[in-house]
């Protein structure tokens, strides 16, 4: 993520110098055309030299055209710097991810920035001299002025049409708009996928054993599948508190080019899911990193969790089992698993201490037969080489498998009738035995019976809850919640006193919206007051406001096309692009008012000025325009073809960058100079009004337009 900022940073890190590079070149084209004119020679219709030009005259075209856009280029690089600190307010695992990018590409734009108005003068001035070709003499300029040419003449002639035809885009996007999903955070590629299945409580040691088996061998018979590990039950570890019911196989993937043609991992999930589908088991698939990074943060291992919260165990368990009814009858519902709060199973051994007592035997006594005959008891320790193992002792298994079985432990009592009696068969270690003692059943001093009971509590905030594991296939989290939560309200009643809180990355999701809907309108408040200070005029701010909206409908169109999600990636994709569309904008309008104000010095202006003055702005610098535009595309497409581990994250912020560029250049090559137009020419008819001139408002037509 740190080289990411780097790679959707480098090509917005240059258009400050491609500006100033540009507009020296036009000062230094007019003083070598007015020196040669001064001189009575005649200018070269391809190329100028800066030999013409004394050292001295040189250096004063490069301050003069450095100060000319040096403040507004530097104003436009804070901006895009600015935009980008919502993402530094982003918490837990959003913003562990995306604050390495938001400072790579925060320090590169404000040492750009800086730059542009240090260095990238001085390097104009020492290395723009010699031949210099002229605009007219590129072939590629000469073709864009040529279509762009007539453009700005219809858009001029039809300034309010124009207008509404851009407002009625933006309307028009409200299409995709809402038929755009909604996700946390795009699916990482890790290589690796974790299947999670959960079978029942009360599952027996065997079949756990051959659930297990079966499904890891299925999985391992893909051709996509180098290796299957799988486990059932818990590690050991106390950190792992997984039942007998709780299965976790991880499954290493081959490389992509040994899979077959057409396989996605979407397809092979969905392929090994319909494979290992087994009666009683609900499959549930994530990869590790992100499965052990949700559970530690959510309790949640599955993409949508449901905590019912309430009371007593039992009514959690009966709503749990009813949610989870309901979202099953949802599309996109992969599996969905509901806890059984009390549908665990125990064998309660209640000892008669009256019994016991009549054979010499305390409660201590009996416990230790217990946990020494079924739970096992370590004896010694074998070293085998550098190798220790502990030597344990119990009961063979088909003699503890049933409670008739544990009811013919036989616990050694001590009588004093007994002692040296012959048949005497146990000869135990322990302070209870001696030599002849006698031996009782364990069903003759205690009752063994099965019971039912909690399974796992669990409490937050102090209240005991159940949850309910949803995972979900072929749709995004955003919309299933939403058809999910009206599903559960209809078919299940929730008794006063019990709740329900949608967890899982839904959690994650709704918590970064609500940060993003507080900062970014104070973000965008920011570059407003950024860009007032720059051009100290309102009308000007609001012009080149106008170009996120503009560039915002490019963006949506495409990620729309392209099928992807809103996720917090997509989001800070949006966030840069606000910054280099404001930087688009005004550079459009720093061509626009030196083509204007230089016509107002001059003179006192007229409506045909002010088309002249939009037309040479607009027009003559059709070249950097497009220089930006194209620097800024030309870092990013190589992230959106890009590929391998965290490209899908990376594509997904390039992606709302490439369409909104195409929407904003176009929108703003177009729709800005209207807007323009009618701003100043409302300006110069209050201006000519206050001084009591009458002038014609009027367009001037079509065909009158300059060339």
């Amino acid at each position: 993520m740190s080289l990411g900022g780097i790679a959707i940073a480098i090509g917005a890190m240059i258009d400050a110098a491609i500006v100033m590079i540009e507009n020296m070149h036009k000062h230094l084209e007019r003083a070598v055309a007015e020196k040669e004119r001064s001189a009575g020679r005649p200018p070269d219709a391809r190329s100028f030299h800066t030999g013409a030009l004394s050292t001295a005259e040189r250096w004063k075209v490069v301050v003069e055209s450095s100060k000319e856009v040096g403040p507004a280029l530097f104003f436009s690089l804070l901006i895009i710097t600015v935009s980008f600190l919502p993402v530094f307010t982003l918490e837990g695992q959003e913003g562990r991810m995306f604050k390495p990018l938001a400072f790579t590409k925060t320090f590169a734009m404000a040492a750009a920035s800086l730059l542009s108005i240090t260095l990238v003068p001085v390097t104009m001035g020492l290395f723009v001299r010699g031949r210099i070709y002229r605009e007219s003499a590129n072939p590629v300029n000469r073709a864009l002025m040529r279509a762009y040419r007539p453009m700005i003449t219809r858009v001029l002639a039809n300034r309010w049409p124009v207008i509404g035809a851009a407002a009625a885009i933006v309307i028009l996007t409200w299409i995709p708009w809402s038929r755009i999903g909604s996700e946390f955070m795009p699916p990482l590629d890790e290589g690796t996928i974790l299947f999670m299945p959960t079978t029942l409580p009360g599952v027996s040691v065997a079949r756990a054993r051959e659930i297990l088996r079966v499904q890891d061998q299925i999985l391992k018979s893909f051709p996509e599948v180098e290796h299957v590990w799988g486990k059932a039950g818990r590690a050991t570890t106390a950190t792992d508190p997984a039942g007998l019911d709780m299965f976790e196989t991880t499954i290493t993937l081959k490389p992509r080019s040994a899979w077959r043609p057409g396989i996605t991992q979407e397809v092979l999930i969905s392929q090994m899911d319909s494979a290992v589908t087994m009666p009683g088991v609900a499959n549930a698939w994530t990869m590790p990193i992100k499965g052990r990074i949700d559970m530690l943060a959510t309790g949640i291992r599955t993409p949508v969790g449901i905590k019912i919260f309430g009371p007593d165990l039992g009514e959690l368990e009966r709503l749990g089992r009813q949610v989870e009814s309901a979202v099953h009858s949802v599309p996109g519902t992969r599996s969905a698993f509901a806890e059984r709060a009390e549908s665990g199973y125990y064998l309660d051994i209640d000892i008669d201490r009256a019994a016991a007592a009549r054979h010499g035997l305390n409660i201590g006594d009996v416990q230790t037969v217990i946990a020494t005959a079924i739970g096992g008891m370590t004896i010694t320790q074998t070293v085998e080489g550098r190798e220790r193992y502990g030597v344990r002792v119990r009961y063979p298994q088909e003699l503890r498998d049933t409670p008739e079985k544990l009811a013919d432990v036989l616990v050694p009592v001590a009588h004093e009738s007994a002692r040296g009696a012959p048949g005497s068969s146990m000869n135990m270690s322990s302070p209870l035995s001696a030599e002849g003692a006698a031996q009782v059943p364990l069903g003759q001093i205690a009752t063994i019976r099965r019971v039912a009971g909690p399974m796992v509590v669990r409490t937050e905030g102090a209240v005991p809850t159940a949850w309910v594991y949803v995972d979900v296939a072929g749709r995004d989290i955003g919309s299933y919640v939403r058809d999910a939560q009206r599903m559960v309200e209809q078919m299940v009643k929730m008794p006063q006193g019990y709740s329900i809180v949608w967890s899982g990355q839904y959690e994650y999701m709704e918590r970064a919206r609500a940060r993003m809907n507080f900062v970014v309108p104070a973000t965008l408040a920011l570059i407003f007051l950024l860009l007032y200070f720059n051009f100290r005029s309102v009308g000007e701010t609001l012009i080149v406001m106008l170009s996120l909206p503009f560039a915002i409908v490019g963006g949506i169109w495409f990620i729309w096309l392209l099928g992807y999600n809103w996720s917090v990636a997509v989001a800070i994709g949006f966030i840069a692009l606000a910054g280099v569309a404001a930087e688009t904008g005004v550079v459009m309008l720093i061509y626009l008012d030196q083509a204007w104000k230089a016509r107002v010095q001059s003179r006192r202006p007229t409506v045909s000025d002010l088309y002249d003055a939009i037309m040479e702005g607009a027009v003559e610098r059709v070249r950097p325009k497009m220089m930006t535009v194209t620097a800024i595309m030309g870092g990013l497409l190589p992230i959106l073809w890009g590929s391998g581990a965290g490209g899908t994250v990376m594509r997904r912020i390039a992606a709302p960058m490439i369409g909104g560029m195409i929407s904003s250049t176009a929108l703003t090559l177009l729709v800005i100079p209207a807007i323009y137009g009618l701003w100043r020419e409302r300006e110069l008819v209050r201006a000519n009004a206050h001084v009591g001139e009458p002038i014609a408002v009027s367009l001037t037509p079509l065909e009158t337009l300059p060339d």
